[in-house]
């Protein structure tokens, strides 16, 4: 009877020390949002490619063609989108009046 005890506290004890290390692995490797779009190449490649377009005047034509996988096409999308809007809203912070 003690023998099954001491391996039934020695299982629970190895089971949730397990558990323990587990949860705080994933707390370490959790990336933030921004930083994970940092670290995407398409992103990165779309932010640089919108931010030229609306530098230089074009129309807002992401050209998602430079990507064959979908989600690579999503990231540059999200990435041309944002690059382009930034650019825009810089430009109408420079234009507004000073009250």
């Amino acid at each position: 009877m003690t023998k099954t005890l001491i391996w039934e506290m020695t299982i629970a004890l190895c089971l949730l020390s397990g558990g323990a290390i587990a949860t705080a692995h994933q707390r370490q490797t959790a990336v933030p949002l921004e930083q994970q779009l940092a670290l995407d190449g398409a992103f990165r490649d779309g932010l640089y490619v919108g931010q030229l377009t609306a530098r230089s005047g074009g129309p807002e034509r992401p050209p998602i063609g430079r990507r064959s996988d979908d989600s690579d096409r999503a990231s540059f999308l999200a990435g041309y989108e944002r690059g382009y809007e930034s650019v825009l809203s810089q430009r109408a912070r420079k234009h507004e009046p000073a009250e």
